[in-house]
């Protein structure tokens, strides 16, 4: 893989020596082999030949500093995971010694018993302390941490450049000029949605309910309780649902809309406005919209202010099963390393998770600073909770805010029915 020459410099200044972890005993196998091959599932991605480049180097390094040592690794696909995994922890013996898994999935592996307790190896491993909070959050679970984050993802603002030129129109600095820009936008060009939203984008819409003061749920562990229907949480529901109507994005058109339809719509041209990742960067790049678009983060209610974005992306865990603890965590560390999460960031575009990197790589692309920004002011994550899998699959949120927008339901209606069904999946696993 041809790196960028500063970037380049960034790794080689990154580097360090690996040191075997120290390692406590909560593994349910019996077995420390420090020899033999270690099996890792890694996500398959739409184009997956640099992530594997990327991955292949560092399986490289790692057999040849563990003589006997050997790697396989597979690349499953994630909508396939959920089923793979499962099976995995009923089967210790078919089951992957690392893994790569969505960070909303860390509770209910936890839950299931499938992985391994790492606080212990993660304190000690000197490059964690440049973790940034959201992201260590999203391998903790009642204090324990289990995995390591391997990159992150987080939502800001597109608009188009030239739109904005042509009408006369600053960037919106609060949410609520963000709603007047977006209704200027579409009178003056009926043939645009003004900001592009969808009733089915459940992280779309939870800027506005945390830029407002609510939250999904308050409590830990297994005590969450909803907060949805909180009056701060309706605030946000009810800002995010005046946005779909023919003044801005007709709900016959979008509230049946999910996060990849606003950003395809925005990258062809259709919007002036978009909630998008900086995993949507190459969709748009690929677009209609090409050079006539810009980034930044999402405003808040009070000018200055960033909306809080939820942090999306993946971690590294290591399973309770495996009979390789030693050689699977110090794995687990070399392939969510700063020196991998910088080559993963130049081959994939993956946000890194260590906040002195992403910096430098922020410096050295100019379209990751708003999300860089973004991350910096502070973000959101789901209750880490084993219920949260089972909310989000019987889509929950973006039931009650299609509710909200049919008129079927009002905000508080929808919200409080809402709340009842999360409460209801929090109690499940209690």
């Amino acid at each position: 893989m041809k790196l960028a020459p500063r970037l380049a410099v960034l790794l080689t200044a990154l580097a360090v020596t690996a040191c075997a972890p120290q390692t406590s005993t909560n593994s349910s196998s019996d077995k420390d082999d420090k020899t033999g091959t270690l099996r890792v599932w890694l996500f398959q991605e739409v184009g997956n030949k640099p992530k594997e480049k990327v991955v292949d180097s560092v399986v490289s390094a790692f057999e040849k500093a563990h003589d006997g040592a050997k790697v396989d690794v597979e690349y499953i696909p994630v909508e396939t995971r959920a089923q793979r995994v499962k099976a995995a922890f009923n089967d210790p013996a078919s089951a992957p010694d690392v893994m790569e898994y969505g960070n909303t999935d860390t509770a209910g592996y936890v839950k299931d018993g499938g992985l391994l307790d790492v606080a212990k190896e993660f304190g000690d491993w000197t490059e964690a302390k440049d973790t940034d909070p959201t992201a260590r959050q999203s391998v903790t679970v009642d204090g324990k941490v289990y995995g390591a984050p391997f990159y992150v993802g987080v939502r800001a603002l597109y608009y188009r450049t030239d739109v904005f030129k042509e009408l006369g129109l600053e960037v919106p600095k609060t949410m609520a000029e963000l709603a007047t820009t977006a209704r200027e936008i579409r009178a003056a060009k009926p043939g645009l949605y003004g900001l592009v939203v969808g009733g089915a984008y459940t992280y779309g819409a939870m800027p506005f309910v945390w830029a407002n003061g609510g939250e999904l749920a308050t409590g830990q562990g297994d005590s969450y309780t909803s907060a949805i229907d909180s009056a701060a949480a309706q605030k946000g529901i009810t800002a995010y649902t005046s946005l779909f109507g023919d003044d801005n994005c007709p709900a016959a058109k979008c509230a049946g809309m999910g996060g990849n339809d606003t950003i395809t719509a925005f990258a062809a041209g259709k919007a002036g406005m978009a909630i998008g990742g900086d995993f949507s960067h190459t969709a748009v790049e690929a677009g209609k919209v090409k050079g006539k678009y810009a980034v930044v983060p999402l405003p808040g209610v009070k000018a200055g202010s960033v909306a809080p974005a939820f942090a999306g992306g993946n971690n590294i865990g290591v399973l309770k099963s495996t009979s390789h603890r030693t050689l699977a965590v110090e794995l687990m560390e070399q392939l969510a390393s700063k020196e991998t999460q910088a080559s993963m960031f130049e081959a994939m575009g993956f946000l890194p998770t260590f906040s002195d990197v992403r910096q430098r790589v922020a410096a050295e692309e100019p379209y990751v600073k708003p999300f860089a920004e973004t991350l910096a002011a502070g973000t959101k994550f789901v209750p880490a909770s084993p219920a949260w899998a089972q909310i989000d699959s019987s889509l929950v949120l973006p039931t009650m805010l299609q509710e909200v927008i049919s008129g079927k339901k009002g905000v508080a209606a929808a919200s409080g029915d809402a709340a009842k069904k999360m409460d209801e999946a929090f109690g499940s696993v209690g």
